[in-house]
């Protein structure tokens, strides 16, 4: 008698949520988004399913758990760490996402090369052989580090050289390049992906290991995969820039460990990744003299505060609507502000070509730039240069109020260390001891702070 064999059984699995179906549709029932359900087998039930914390435990009372801080282990970068929340946690899982030779490998071959000379630390690679990655470390200057290499996709046999060296970190690159047997599907599948983070990340718990997975990102700057990878890892960074530039970013998108949106400034040069200790001076561009159109914005990510120059380019129609283009801020934001400028500051743009710019390839989301940005715009119009050394802040409302932002004195003594002179701030943003050196003129409404200029 011929021995049946068990044919593996169809789902569809939605590329944003992770959510299943049956057969194929064109809705996800899970988030709503069309044409994201994709083919793959459903995986077999076994017990891969157990609580992280590797048994159950029994119900307590929040009272009788004692909190502990787990100590930091830094990795030597100061602006990684500083992303990162002031280091790796033991039991944390990152996920590094960024666009191909943006410099992710690379960072994390020079972060496990410092921390192999204090914590044990296994590089496993599923896209490049051990010489490859000797030829990196050849190029910067990492020939002797102490690091574990491992050229390998299958999780099972990652999971046993784990069990084997015993590291305190991991790091494999990429996520999308490794697979688990107990799937049908090929590597970088959505039901591979999620599978293989789940079972990385419930080892990490286990055994108090930092695992750092990479991520590969799709043509929309997200993580390809589901978005449930996000949900699973503690931390997600995200690493930013242009590959033709000399500057990366690194941006915490989440942190369970840490503050979201802190950010890391690194400078790219023949030695590998190296920390930009002033990034205000990065995104400030170099006037022999004041020239129209631009402003210096102080604005905060995450607990850091950077002088951001913002530039304007106010020009008149040649034909057809008019254009309004931001880049590095939000363009909707853009359409408000002209319009408070048009009816409280007496202002008309109606017959103008808008561009706004954010220095330095910087992405500004907080509400804290707004009077940077309609001060530009007015100086460019007026072909007036705003006054030399001065930075302005301030969210700008609907009814021409200047509302306060968070953090205000921070943000001046982060002038006063640049240099700067004057701060235009809110009314409510003055602080009450004066800061050596700057002159603070607080406001309260966008007329008097365009009166002012004026009056100059």
């Amino acid at each position: 008698m011929a021995t049946s064999k068990t044919k593996g059984r169809s789902v569809y699995a939605c590329t944003e949520c992770g959510a299943t179906a049956p057969k194929w549709q064109g809705q996800c029932p899970g988030c709503g988004a069309w044409n994201t359900l994709v083919e793959s087998l459903a995986a077999p039930a076994t017990s891969r399913f157990a609580s992280l914390a590797g048994t159950r435990s029994a119900v307590r009372p929040l009272g009788s758990i004692v909190a502990r801080e787990n100590p930091r282990v830094a990795t030597g970068l100061a602006e990684f760490d500083r992303v990162l929340g002031g280091g790796l946690v033991p039991g944390g899982v990152v996920l590094l996402g960024g666009d191909p030779g943006i410099g992710k490998s690379t960072l994390l071959l020079q972060a496990g090369a410092a921390l192999g000379a204090a914590h044990p630390v296994l590089y496993v690679s599923g896209e490049e052989s051990p010489e490859q990655i000797a030829l990196r470390a050849e190029r910067l200057g990492l020939v002797n580090a102490p690091v574990e290499l491992l050229a390998e996709v299958q999780l099972e046999a990652i999971v046993a050289a784990i069990g084997t060296a015993r590291p305190a970190v991991v790091v494999v690159d990429s996520i999308q390049t490794v697979y688990t047997e107990a799937l049908a599907s090929a590597p970088g599948s959505v039901s591979q992906v999620r599978e293989c983070a789940a079972q990385l990340t419930r080892l990490a718990k286990e055994r108090g290991i930092s695992v750092i997975l990479v991520g590969h990102v799709t043509k929309e700057g997200a993580i390809a995969g589901p978005r449930v990878l996000e949900h699973i890892v503690d931390t997600v960074l995200y690493f930013e820039g242009d590959p033709h530039s000399a500057f990366r970013l690194v941006r915490a998108i989440k942190n369970r460990f840490g503050a979201a949106n802190e950010l890391g400034v690194f400078g790219m040069t023949e030695r590998g990744l190296k920390g930009v200790a002033n990034p205000s001076a990065l995104f400030l561009s170099q006037h022999d003299d004041p020239v129209p159109g631009t402003a210096v914005v102080a604005t905060l990510e995450g607990s850091r505060p950077l002088l951001v120059e913002i530039q304007a380019l106010v020009d008149p129609v040649a034909g057809g609507a008019p254009r309004r283009l931001a880049v590095g801020l939000d363009p909707q934001r853009l359409a408000l502000l002209l319009a408070v400028l048009h009816r409280h500051g007496g202002v008309e743009v109606g017959g103008y070509d808008v561009y706004v710019n954010a220095v330095g390839g910087v992405r500004i989301d907080e509400p804290a730039v707004d009077m940077a940005v309609l001060l530009a715009i007015y100086s460019s119009m007026k072909n007036r240069p705003l006054p030399a050394k001065l930075l302005v802040f301030g969210e700008v409302g609907l009814a021409g109020e200047v509302r306060p932002v968070q953090r205000g004195q921070e943000r001046i003594r982060e002038a006063a260390k640049l240099g700067f002179r004057t701060v235009l701030c809110p009314s409510a943003n003055q602080p009450k001891q004066a800061v050596q050196g700057v002159e603070v003129v607080p406001f309260d409404r966008i007329e008097r702070a365009i009166a002012w200029l004026k009056a100059l």
